[in-house]
């Protein structure tokens, strides 16, 4: 298949054509590098105004820490917003081992009812032991997904702590998922990760563990108050809210908070401008990642491995020896 006609595949809305292009913008090969950022061109989605010149998806960052349900969540949410008509696509950013670089991505297994709705789409990806949660070209799926005519793009991260706020560079609206618990739950978030985040979500608010979470909600509803306000948020942002993915309970509140963020930004202008800054993010980004792929292969690659020789032996500290390699471009 040729990229243009994998391009009108994809266009079209043909699934099996959008997970081989992910799989094409995901490969490490250099001749794969250029069909992608070919594939890109002829869908339109330009690198230099946000992931989508036309039709715009709604796209939703996810993070959370481990077992806190995010799979869970996903799978009911997206039945729920399937439900009613809008399609869905899911892309699950799986830990790789360091050690190996191999990712289990069975993301698609546990979110099983939702795999089989023919108005859902579900992609798992290794983050090959990429930072912020999210993999290097999880942004270039994105793009597929919107080009393909989704409606709602859902990003899940890896599921790592405080340092998941990449994610918020390729989402419009940040959700994180927060677990009911007491004692140091909420110095466990930390601040960080909470001043990216648009709204809270108390997930497991059900069964023995509603009045905890209901505990839990008023603490993290505090705990924003403290925040500055920004800008791009209207009153009563960010918000915290109590959902329960095994009971679907919350779902319906947790989507209006979102649609209600998502209009306020789009009226107020602020929606255009975060996705032009998110763009220009993810140039220099490129730009940083290139340099470095660059620098690891000939004719710097001599001197990289001779120069780590001198650091790993303790002839150089890294700081100098870093300097003598940038060194050679003018610094």
């Amino acid at each position: 298949m040729t990229t243009a006609e994998l391009a009108a595949a994809v266009a079209a809305g043909d699934r099996r054509a959008l997970a081989r292009a992910i799989t094409l913008v995901e490969s490490a090969r250099a001749d794969h590098r250029a069909q992608a950022l070919a594939l890109i061109g002829a869908l339109g989605q330009g690198l230099g105004q946000g992931l989508g010149q036309g039709r715009q998806a709604l796209r939703l960052g996810l993070s959370g820490t481990p077992g806190v349900g995010k799979s869970s969540f996903i799978e009911s949410f997206g039945l729920m917003l399937t439900g009613q008509g809008l399609r869905v696509a899911v892309l699950a950013v799986d830990p790789s081992s360091a050690r190996t670089g191999g990712s289990i991505l069975g993301d698609k297994t546990r979110m099983e009812r939702l795999s089989r709705d023919p108005l859902a789409f579900i992609r798992p990806s290794p983050s090959r032991s990429e930072l912020g949660g999210v993999a290097r070209r999880t942004r270039e799926a994105v793009a597929l997904c919107e080009a393909a005519g989704f409606d709602v793009i859902l990003i899940e991260t890896v599921g790592v702590g405080q340092s998941e706020t990449m994610v918020a560079q390729l989402c419009d609206i940040f959700l994180l998922l927060l677990a009911p618990a007491g004692g140091d739950e909420l110095q466990g978030v930390k601040r960080g990760i909470m001043e990216m985040a648009d709204i809270l979500l108390i997930n497991k608010a059900d069964g023995a563990l509603l009045s905890t979470a209901t505990r839990t909600l008023a603490e993290y509803a505090g705990a924003l108050r403290l925040l500055r306000h920004r800008p791009q948020d209207p009153p009563g942002y960010p918000a915290a809210l109590t959902v329960s993915a095994l009971e679907q309970r919350g779902l319906p509140e947790a989507w209006e908070a979102i649609q209600r963020l998502a209009a306020w930004r789009r009226a107020h202008g602020h929606w255009d401008a975060i996705r032009a800054e998110q763009a220009r993010h993810w140039f220099a980004e490129e730009v940083r990642q290139g340099l470095l792929s660059a620098l690891s292969r000939e004719p710097a690659l001599g001197l990289m491995r001779s120069l780590g020789d001198d650091v790993a032996q303790g002839r150089q500290t890294p700081e100098a020896a870093a300097a003598t390699l940038l060194g050679l471009f003018g610094r």
